[in-house]
């Protein structure tokens, strides 16, 4: 009996002991020492791309959203950019990699555009004429916590060429039916033997009609409603748009284009443009205005009034205007515009004459000219 009592008092400390090799394996520290957490590294980076974009290598990636353990990031981590050279033979040299910038991850947005980073590398232009046609490779890595960064990225290279000199202005004029964009022709870069231009590119964004316009012409704290974005591809220096709406607020740069090892490569961005076009252009002058005079109600008269109908796609209504003095527009007959290309005066009395003159009217409010008169003469009988 006793020592089945001593072996049954034994076994609640055997079943501690058993359950703190459970818990704390290593047997580091005391029993529910809470244990360092080990700090988050990002994925690495797989998707990394580079081209010369003007006088500067345009990086785009996709910032990673979890850990290697696979946990979502709370927020976008840092981004660290790497640049360095190749060996003879064609290959990265790992030892010439060098931290060129860092992007707080607070500031990923800012350089957010289509779901990717997208980050210029600017190459000075005088790197450009000393070393033409050289080629830059790159990395980069993120880091969420202190002194604990991502793996490295895939290895890129971009060869980058002198380019021509950002286009110093565009000029814009609003017609009725086109934004007209012109600028002068850039200069090669100084001392360059950068190839000749082969085109343009025109880019468009549309602001946000809730904000200010950005005052001299600073893109950097602009709202948009539409991103930039590759509007047209031309051959000389000027385009129509012909793709807007009145009251809008667009934003236009223009990139000239030569081609290196038969890839076209864009300069700088342009002096942006931004243009607000106003509707200010009236329809065109109703045509063919008829009266008729015809017998009205109680033995009366009335003029019936029919014109060509106006094309305009903005066309809100029509006006007539009547007169008792020849070459006088007089006065409108209705307060509220005519939807349809035809209207009937009964307000008319016999033994005078009248003359009608129609206008047409758009959603702007624009007005045309009046139309050549239309006479009605109620001196004479009715035939």
């Amino acid at each position: 009996m006793r020592s089945r009592s001593a072996k049954t008092s034994s076994q609640p400390g055997a079943l501690i002991i058993f359950l703190s090799l459970l818990l704390f394996p290593g047997g580091c520290g005391a029993p529910g020492e809470p244990q360092p957490l080990s700090p988050p590294v990002p994925t690495a980076i797989s998707d990394l791309a580079a081209h010369q974009q003007g006088n500067g290598v345009a990086l785009v990636f996709t910032m990673p959203g979890h850990t290697t353990t696979g946990q979502r990031l709370a927020q976008p981590p840092a981004t660290e950019i790497f640049r360095g050279v190749l060996k003879p033979g064609g290959k990265p040299d790992d030892k010439s990699f060098r931290l060129v910038y860092t992007i707080p991850g607070e500031l990923a947005h800012d350089y957010t555009a289509d779901g990717k980073i997208q980050f210029i590398d600017p190459i000075s232009a005088e790197e450009l004429r000393a070393h033409p046609g050289m080629t830059l490779a790159y990395r980069v890595r993120t880091r969420a916590a202190k002194d604990k960064d991502s793996a490295d990225s895939n290895t890129v290279t971009a060869t980058v060429v002198p380019v021509p000199e950002k286009i110093s202005a565009v000029d814009s004029q609003v017609t009725q039916n086109a934004i007209k964009l012109s600028w002068p022709v850039p200069e090669l870069v100084p001392g360059s033997n950068a190839p000749t231009i082969t085109g343009y590119h025109i880019y468009r964004g549309e602001l946000d009609a809730t904000q200010a316009i950005p005052a001299a012409k600073d893109l950097s704290e602009a709202k948009w409603a539409s991103p930039l974005a590759l509007l047209a591809e031309v051959a000389s220096n000027s385009y129509d748009d012909r793709l807007f709406d009145f009251g809008k607020t667009y934003v236009y740069l223009v990139r000239s284009v030569i081609t290196a090892d038969g890839k076209a490569v864009e300069s700088d961005d342009s002096v942006p443009a931004i243009v607000t076009p106003k509707d200010t252009f009236p329809p065109a002058t109703p045509q063919n205005v008829v009266a008729a005079v015809l017998p009205g109600p109680n033995g009366g008269r009335l003029v019936d009034l029919s014109w060509s109908i106006n094309l305009e796609t903005d066309l809100a209504g029509y006006r007539v205007y009547r007169s008792e003095r020849e070459g006088e527009l007089g006065q409108a007959l209705e307060a509220q515009l005519l939807l349809s290309p035809a209207f009937r005066d009964d307000s008319v009395q016999a033994g005078r004459k009248y003359w009608y003159f129609v206008t047409a009217v758009d959603r702007a409010g624009n007005e045309s000219g009046p139309s050549e008169p239309a006479l009605a003469d109620l001196t004479q009988p009715l035939p």
